[in-house]
């Protein structure tokens, strides 16, 4: 039989806010266990939670990026349940109405084409605190320093067909929301980690299938191969003549296997009723219009632009666009260059990133500024050195040697371009090697790649090689 993979995702996005979402306790990441849990995110007796109204703020920023209603009343709930890592008892989220819903992401797929995965809805809640299972031997560590920090629940519909498709919607919600400013996306750091529902169907059939949940997925790779493993353990499971169990499984990314956790609760399971200590939030077309009026241009606009803007082809352009740091360098590298988009294009694409990731570091951290990037990509182009030569010169100032005019000025680096240098260089070459003359004049045309080399290798590699070409063309047919 054929099977038909249905999936959906869960995506968890911690909000870039600098303190919690009911109360004013710090959100930085790496102070001392339990440091920065005070008593609203504990639930003390007494105490009352605030709302975080930038939360809010940044909640209807993702719901106008991705064309979702944003509710103009929406309301937090508790959803009851009973783990060590959860100081209350309860989780302050939302239910039956969340602030944004019914949107839409289009994914641009391997084969050209798109795709349109809907989004049912994204809710404000709570985070949990954290288990710690090392270095604790035979108990476990709670860290609550998470504990009331600000998530965004991004809820997919059922969309998905297969675990690349999952990935390329996971990234393209990463890089959503880092281009918004909401979530810094450290996935190391568990600010954007997801769940994917996952079930199996046969095909043609409009029927759902039993799904199972795999829990806090916190990179791309884990999620395409959790996802293929659990698609694989369905199918055995259901030929074999067993039922799929609706559950929640983890995945262990060092067996590359996934296993039960506990059985999928329900909504009534977690008997979610509105909090009674915090009214519901009123947002006004006013509201929006002002959070509308601070979107920054979005991926997909922006690589149509560059496209159209700078000639680029779609994959340069989506390389350029996948992340907001790297679109800004690039446009600060055409300015700084005169505004030579696609060779800018290339160099980013190329040299820069191949050193980046060779050095393990972010755009942000490069040791070559766009501008530094942009001034030597200006001296290609005026024939001061060859992209050859540029090569050089980057990796000299990747290494830290200056600025690429004082590199090529320290290093003798500047290509030769004077007309009468460059003959007396030519007729050398050429009276040095007559039989090579002999055979190219009877037609073997191939041989010029061979006197420019010999010219290159007695110019030190300075001579423009589009002069020589022509010099060397002109001086053979005579």
């Amino acid at each position: 039989m054929q099977w038909e993979v249905v999936i959906g995702l869960e995506i968890h996005a911690q909000l870039a806010t600098r303190s919690k979402i009911f109360s004013g306790a710090s959100t930085a990441y790496g102070a001392e266990p339990n440091t920065q849990a005070c008593a609203v995110d504990l639930g003390l007796p007494g105490v009352l939670p605030v709302l975080n109204a930038e939360a809010v703020n940044m909640a209807i920023k993702f719901g106008l990026a991705t064309g979702c209603t944003v509710a103009p009343r929406s309301v937090f709930a508790r959803k009851n349940y009973f783990y060590p890592d959860l100081p209350k008892g309860y989780q302050i989220s939302q239910y039956e109405l969340p602030v944004v819903h019914d949107g839409e992401v289009i994914l641009e797929l391997e084969d050209g084409g798109t795709k349109r995965v809907g989004l049912t809805r994204a809710h404000l809640e709570e985070d949990a605190g954290k288990s710690l299972h090392e270095g604790f031997e035979g108990v476990t560590g709670i860290d609550l320093n998470r504990a009331g920090t600000p998530l965004l629940e991004i809820v997919s519909e059922p969309d998905m067909r297969s675990a690349k498709e999952a990935v390329a919607y996971m990234r393209k919600v990463h890089s959503l929301v880092r281009y918004l400013g909401i979530c810094d996306g450290n996935m190391q750091e568990g600010s954007f980690r997801c769940d994917a529902n996952v079930s199996i169907r046969p095909k043609g059939s409009d029927k759902l299938g039993t799904r199972t949940e795999l829990k806090n997925l916190n990179s791309f790779r884990f999620v395409e191969r959790a996802i293929n493993y659990e698609v694989e353990r369905q199918i055995d499971v259901i030929e074999s003549g067993g039922e799929v169990v609706q559950e929640t499984r983890l995945y262990d990314s060092v067996k590359h296997e996934t296993r039960s956790m506990r059985t999928k609760e329900e909504a009534n399971d977690y008997r979610y009723f509105p909090d009674p200590d915090l009214l519901p939030v009123e947002i006004t077309e006013a509201d929006i219009e002002r959070v509308r009026a601070e979107l920054p241009e979005l991926p997909d606009a922006k690589r149509l632009r560059f496209m159209e803007q700078y000639q680029l082809s779609a994959y340069d352009a989506s390389l350029l666009t996948s992340a907001r740091e790297v679109a800004d360098y690039y446009e600060s590298v055409v300015t700084a260059s005169g505004g030579e988009g696609k060779l800018a294009a290339n160099w980013v694409n190329g040299e820069l990133t191949a050193a980046l990731n060779r050095d393990g570091r972010d755009i942000g951290e490069s040791p070559v500024t766009p501008e530094s990037l942009g001034a030597l990509v200006a001296r290609i182009v005026d024939d001061t050195i060859s992209g050859k030569i540029a090569k050089d010169v980057f990796e000299a100032m990747w290494n830290g040697e200056g600025e690429p005019d004082a590199v090529i000025e320290a290093r003798g680096l500047k290509q030769v371009t004077d007309t009468g240098a460059l003959e007396a260089m030519v007729d050398e070459v050429i009276a040095a090697n007559p039989k090579q003359v002999e055979q190219y004049k009877a037609g073997k045309d191939k041989l010029l790649g061979f006197f420019v080399g010999q010219c290159m290798k007695a110019s030190g590699g300075k001579a423009n090689p589009a002069q020589l070409n022509e010099l060397i063309r002109k001086k053979l047919a005579d």
